[in-house]
């Protein structure tokens, strides 16, 4: 690829570069461009940089598919644009710019005494402001809070014409880009409203559930505002007050009886009166959270893949506390799986090729549907660690926004094993019949003609990109992929 390097100072010949989604699958090789401020973002789309090819935003890579790849174009790294640039502390208002990262404007608010509303289950604390708001991320507590985008008072955008706009929730424009994946402008910062909070701490309830419909029960149990989907049998009480995040690890490897087992964690914000004496003294006090990973429990050699995953899943199930409640532990909790560090390749055979998340959702009602699909996972002859089960609550405004009313679940299946894609393909049918939908920011490898079912926002979506970009100039692997 001939560049110019001298006109512009903020990259390099070295910025031809391979890129991947965090699954490492489908690489593909891009211009690297490193913008360090607004201007920088504004002359790279004005000029001739993207080309034919196009460009497209990037942040810290955290989605697993190929929304962020250019292949043959040009790819943004917005972690340069990093800045905060105002706070008040008293209203809870923040403005910050698209590439600062949600872990590290945590440890600027909590020590103030302030959170961000939502921190991504999938991805963690460890994504971009701007990257949540593409995403449209949700959280652990999404019946109660909604999505990231529902949050945000107003985003700067820079359009294909290289104009920077601002733009506010209940506009196309602002709809559009609230899970937009990137493909309406490059967000260059977001007016975010914040959550107080008296601690930097949560208060934690573990427990086990031995199957599926346990599960179900357990997950709207002590919560009036959920579906009564299924007769909850008898199980431990309600905690005395609601947590208003919960999130379920369940074993996509268990089978018969123990199908759908699962580690179910709940939990608030702590309060000033949960803390112990000690702590009282310094409430607001930050500190990460350590890893709760698998990744410390290596299998034995010799085991296949499947062996050696089902091995550390009955682990660490059956290590997980029965009932454990009033837990206090460091903020976020929600925002890192258990699974969230496993080590593929530490698995003999299959997970060295990369992984493939599998995302979806479906409607309450349609617990059968779900059902089906773990029993398919759980027949599927590959590997597999806990995937998330959480509960979604009304869907937001996005027009490509992932969650709607119902359960998603999400699960890692290492890419190599020969049969995967027939099996997701099979997976999507039933998402598609149920009425649910499969999440674009974490997919490599739908086919395009299910997208129109799932997002029925798709023609709208299409129409304002067409108007707002008639030459692409915002683009990536997946929008050619599925015709975005």
């Amino acid at each position: 690829m001939s560049v110019d390097t001298a006109e512009h100072g903020y990259y390099d010949e070295d910025s031809v570069v391979s890129l991947t989604g965090r699954g490492r699958t489908s690489p593909t090789t891009a211009l690297l461009l490193r913008p360090r401020s607004p201007d920088e973002v504004a002359a790279a789309v004005r000029g001739s940089l993207a080309g034919e090819r196009g460009a497209i935003a990037r942040g810290l890579g955290r989605t697993c598919g190929d929304a962020a790849q250019n292949a043959g174009g040009a790819v943004l790294d917005m972690t340069g644009l990093d800045r905060i640039r105002a706070l008040d502390v008293t209203a809870g208002v923040v403005v910050c710019e698209a590439g600062l990262s949600l872990r590290r404007l945590l440890e600027v608010l909590l020590p103030l005494g302030w959170c961000l509303p939502v921190t991504p289950v999938s991805g963690g604390y460890g994504v971009t402001v701007g990257g949540a708001i593409g995403a449209d991320a949700e959280g652990a507590n999404h019946p109660a809070a909604g999505s990231f985008s529902a949050h945000v008072s107003a985003l700067e955008l820079l359009t294909a014409d290289g104009e920077r706009r601002t733009a506010v929730p209940g506009t196309p424009l602002f709809d559009a880009t609230a899970g937009g994946l990137g493909l309406t402008g490059v967000i260059l910062s977001a007016t975010l409203r914040l959550r107080r909070v008296a601690t930097s701490l949560m208060v934690v309830d573990t427990e086990r559930a031995t199957d599926l419909d346990d599960l179900f029960a357990r997950l709207t149990l002590g919560d009036p505002a959920a579906p009564a989907v299924l007769a909850a049998p008898e199980c431990d009480s309600a905690p005395e007050y609601p947590r208003g995040y919960a999130v379920a690890w369940l074993d996509p490897l268990a089978r018969g009886a123990e199908l759908g087992r699962a580690v179910l964690v709940r939990g608030e914000h702590a309060p000033l009166s949960a803390l112990p004496a000690r702590a009282r003294r310094r409430p607001l006090l930050f500190r990460p959270g350590r890893r709760d990973g698998l990744s410390a429990l290596v299998p034995p050699p010799g085991l296949p893949g499947r062996a050696a995953a089902g091995l550390v899943n009955g682990v660490w199930y059956r290590t997980a506390p029965r009932l454990r409640t009033g837990e206090l532990r460091r903020f976020p909790v929600f925002g890192r799986p258990p699974g969230d560090a496993v080590p593929w390749h530490r698995l003999p055979g299959p997970g060295r090729g990369g992984f493939v998340r599998y995302r979806f959702t479906v409607g309450y009602g349609r617990e059968e549907t779900l059902r089906r699909i773990v029993e398919r996972l759980a027949l599927h002859g590959g590997p597999a660690f806990p995937a998330a089960l959480t509960r979604f609550g009304t869907a937001g405004a996005g027009w490509l926004s992932f969650p709607a009313p119902g359960w998603s679940l999400t699960v890692e299946l290492p890419a190599d094993p020969a049969g995967l894609g027939p099996l997701l393909d099979g997976l999507d049918e039933e998402v598609v019949a149920a009425g649910g939908r499969v999440a674009l920011a974490q997919d490599a490898r739908i086919r395009p003609e299910l997208l129109a079912a799932m997002y029925p926002r798709l023609a709208d979506f299409r129409a304002l990109r067409a108007e707002w970009d008639p030459r692409s100039v915002f683009t990536s692997d997946l929008s050619r992929r599925l015709s975005l």
